[in-house]
């Protein structure tokens, strides 16, 4: 059984990122993400992925500026357990709902300590990028994820009022030096 590790994606996890997914969507969640399609050209869903001009997995309105940003993918023994999203720079979208940094992991390996290890990890790949301070904004409703970004350290700023289209935000700040 080897470590947890960061890395970009790649078509080599194809297989366990389609059946993560399906995971996400029975939650209702990544349901732009076609997997049927995905299935037939996963590769032109990598290389968008690596090209760090924005947001090529996940679809935005025309008013939202788009940033750059890398996706890394947390794996361990050969399978997919969760992804990073790092921005590198803030717009003022992801001032109040957004932040630097995004993360997820796939509902079948929740609760095992990974939401800690991904962001742990991904601390120095967010200094790396001149990120030094890095804002995260979380669900005020979502209790497990508020858990990991105090446990990593991150200090409370404020939380952002609920809108017609956006959820009530806590925004955090982790030191990334």
């Amino acid at each position: 059984m080897s470590a947890s590790k960061l890395i970009r994606p790649t078509i080599e996890y194809k297989d366990d990122y389609l059946k993560a997914l399906k995971e996400y969507h029975a939650e209702g969640r990544y349901l732009h993400q076609d997997i049927d399609l995905l299935n037939k050209d996963f590769e032109t869903f990598i290389n968008a992925m690596k090209t760090e001009k924005g947001y090529p997995h996940q679809p935005y309105q025309d008013w939202v500026e788009p940033v750059p940003e890398t996706v890394v993918w947390l794996v361990k023994d050969g399978k997919y357990i969760g992804t990073v999203d790092i921005r590198h720079r803030l717009n003022w979208h992801l001032e109040k709902w957004g932040g630097h940094v995004h993360f997820n992991i796939r509902p079948s390996m929740r609760g095992k300590g990974y939401g800690l290890k991904i962001l742990k990890k991904a601390t120095p790949i967010i200094n790396y990028l001149g990120i030094d301070k890095a804002l995260i904004t979380v669900k005020s409703s979502d209790e497990a994820a508020i858990h990991i970004v105090e446990s990593c350290g991150a200090e409370f700023e404020d939380e952002t009022t609920a809108t017609d289209k956006f959820p009530a935000m806590r925004r955090y700040w982790l030191d990334c030096t």
